[in-house]
């Protein structure tokens, strides 16, 4: 049986990476295989594509077309080397960010012509889409404070995006608002100001209802126990460990 793509959206800080790491034990428990990737990245070429596109400071006047294509050969080898696989075989696949964002970030945010980023989009996914989207929304002033503590927690990196004007993220924000419009059946539009617990439990209440399970069902908080034996998970070999894809498994 093909399994389920399930992408997760929005600006900067909106907590998707979290919410997709405490997604996968539960995922785990009710017996579910899990593939978790990030875009731009997933494999080794879009890693390196990822560093160019993000963090290579002499890449800040990058032309938005050039932008546009770099994320989309990222997206390419991520579909066709891991995605596609992975539905194949079953598995749920859990995607922080997909095509969604293109459209917003470099359609609305960049001022691309959209006709052309969605011809870009489909040429890199052709009939791969995702089953189930989450656009985790928050304010750009939420967005700006979360980044600020953040970054003065963590040492500095640097990205080129979160270096955008407060404008771009406007123009993003009403973007991801207008693509969420057209596919309602696909969206699921989550307050990301709520605590990171809330926005678990309807996350999982969603995946619930997508697959015919009881939406009833209590929210419990699940942790990875430490002592997790080493064979349910596989790492593929990827720069930078605690975001490289992986695969869970169950035996």
């Amino acid at each position: 049986m093909r399994g389920l793509l399930i992408t997760f959206e929005g600006t900067e800080a909106t907590g998707k990476g979290v919410q997709v790491q405490r997604l996968i034990p539960w995922l785990h428990e009710r017996g579910h295989t899990v593939c978790s990737l990030r875009e731009p990245g997933g494999t080794p070429t879009g890693e390196e594509l990822r560093h160019v596109s993000k963090h290579q400071p002499n890449c800040m006047g990058m032309d938005p077309v050039t932008e546009l294509l770099i994320m989309n050969a990222s997206r390419a080898e991520l579909v066709r080397k891991i995605i596609r696989p992975s539905l194949e075989h079953g598995e749920i696949v859990l995607c922080d960010r997909f095509y969604d964002s293109t459209c917003a970030y470099q359609g609305y945010g960049r001022g691309l012509d959209l006709s052309l980023v969605r011809q870009v989009v489909d040429a890199a996914v052709g009939e791969t889409k995702p089953d189930l989207t989450f656009l985790l929304r928050i304010p750009v002033e939420v967005s700006e404070e979360r980044r600020r503590r953040r970054n003065a927690a963590l040492p500095f990196k640097f990205d080129r995006f979160e270096a955008a004007e407060r404008d771009f993220f406007l123009r993003v924000h009403e973007g991801y608002d207008e693509i969420a419009a057209r596919e309602p059946e696909r969206f699921r539009i989550i307050d990301g100001t709520q605590t990171l617990e809330e926005v678990q439990a309807r996350i999982r209440q969603h995946f619930l209802a997508l697959t015919d399970s009881d939406p009833r069902q209590p929210f419990k908080e699940t942790v990875p126990a430490a002592n997790s034996p080493r064979e349910h998970v596989r790492f593929s070999a990827l720069p930078e460990p605690p975001q490289k894809p992986q695969h869970v498994f169950v035996k």
